[in-house]
């Protein structure tokens, strides 16, 4: 089972890597980590929201499990005025890799997107979203 926050978001993440590293190649951006985008090139960015965390079982502190409910968002960039196609191809690998899966003991719910975000940010590109609500059980 996954125990703590980072057990969680390496297991998300390390996966998306992991398909992006696969051709055709994407970079992608992570929180709190530097990222320049290269001009009219495609390339995504991860966001990792924990919310709400409940008991999972009654067993004490250093023996109970807790779960922990967030959300996976995943913004796609593609360059402008070339219609939506590339965007959606994208848009489609990142959610086959989490919808209605159960990655790392990590169970995902279905995809909501990918959907239009306007403006862009940043505006020199297209951008759609895709969410991912998920449920871990954390230590």
């Amino acid at each position: 089972m996954s125990s703590t926050y980072n057990d969680v978001r390496a297991a998300i993440e390390g996966r998306i890597a992991t398909e992006m590293a696969a051709a055709p190649a994407y970079p992608v951006s992570y929180q709190n980590a530097p990222y320049v985008p290269v001009n009219n090139s495609p390339w995504l960015q991860v966001f990792i929201r924990f919310g709400d965390n409940a008991y999972a079982t009654l067993l004490g502190p250093a023996t109970g499990m807790n779960r922990q409910n967030g959300t996976l968002t995943i913004n796609i960039f593609t360059p402008i005025g070339v219609g939506a196609a590339a965007n959606y191809a994208i848009a489609e690998r990142v959610k086959d890799l989490f919808d209605r899966r159960t990655v790392s003991q990590i169970i995902f719910d279905a995809a909501s997107g990918p959907a239009q975000v306007t403006p862009a940010a940043p505006e020199a590109y297209f951008q759609t979203q895709i969410n991912i609500t998920f449920e871990a059980y954390l230590n």
